[in-house]
C-alpha cells in the first residue's frame, strides 16, 4: 500500500480512536470543560481523512500555491481554503486545512483553522470557548478590504506555542531535506580470513 493511503487510513483511525476517547495530548490555553474537548475530538474526525491530501480539493477546499511563512515567528503552512465554510464556527468545519511540505514535497495536514469575517463592533467570535483572533495573513481569495477573525488548531503538529497559536515554530515553506538512509557497508569487501 502507498504511504499517503496509508497514512490517511491510520489517521481515520486515530481520529476515530479519539472521537470515542479524551482529548489531545496538547494543552490548552484555558477551557479543559467536556464541551470543549468533545468539539475538537469532532475537529479530529471530520478532518483526518484530509491526511491524505487529494481527499481534501472533492470536498471543496481548493489546493494553493503559496505558503504562510513569518521569518523568526514560523509558519502556518500552505491554507486549503473552502470558502463555503468561512463564517463558520462549527468544529467540524472549519475553512481551511494547513499543510506543510515534507521532504518528499508532498503535503502534511498539520492544522485546521476558522474564519469569520468581523461584522463590526463587538466581542470576537468564540468557538467552544476559545476566542478567535484577529487574522493575519488572509489566505486568497478572501477580500483584503475586509477583516476577519480566525482561530487555529494544531491538531495534526505539536505548536511549542500553544493549540491554538496563529504560527508554528517548527512548520516551513521549505521542505526539509530527505534523510540518508543508513548505509550498510559492502561485506564483500571485507578480508575473513583473519
Amino acid at each position: 500500500m502507498p504511504s499517503r493511503p496509508l497514512k490517511a487510513a491510520v489517521a481515520v483511525a486515530i481520529a476515530g480512536a479519539l472521537s470515542l476517547t479524551a482529548a489531545p495530548a496538547q494543552a490548552a490555553p484555558e477551557p479543559d470543560d467536556q464541551i470543549f474537548w468533545a468539539g475538537l475530538a469532532k475537529t479530529y474526525a471530520a478532518t483526518a481523512e484530509y491526511a491524505y491530501e487529494p481527499f481534501a480539493e472533492p470536498d471543496g477546499y481548493k489546493r494553493p500555491d503559496t505558503c504562510a511563512e513569518l521569518t523568526g515567528t514560523g509558519g502556518m503552512g500552505y491554507h486549503y481554503l473552502n470558502i463555503d465554510n468561512v463564517g463558520q464556527t462549527d468544529p467540524v468545519k472549519p475553512a481551511a486545512l494547513l499543510h506543510e511540505a515534507d521532504s518528499t514535497r508532498e503535503r502534511d495536514l498539520v492544522a485546521v483553522q476558522w474564519i469569520v469575517e468581523n461584522s463590526g463592533p463587538g466581542p470576537a467570535p468564540t468557538m467552544s470557548a476559545v476566542t478567535f483572533a484577529p487574522a493575519t495573513p488572509l489566505p486568497p481569495p478572501l477580500d483584503p478590504k475586509k477583516t476577519y477573525y480566525t482561530l487555529h488548531a494544531w491538531l495534526y503538529k505539536d505548536n511549542l506555542e500553544g493549540l491554538f497559536e496563529a504560527w508554528n515554530p517548527d512548520v516551513t515553506c521549505t521542505p526539509k531535506a530527505p534523510t540518508e538512509p543508513d548505509r550498510v557497508p559492502d561485506l564483500d569487501y571485507i578480508d575473513w580470513t583473519g
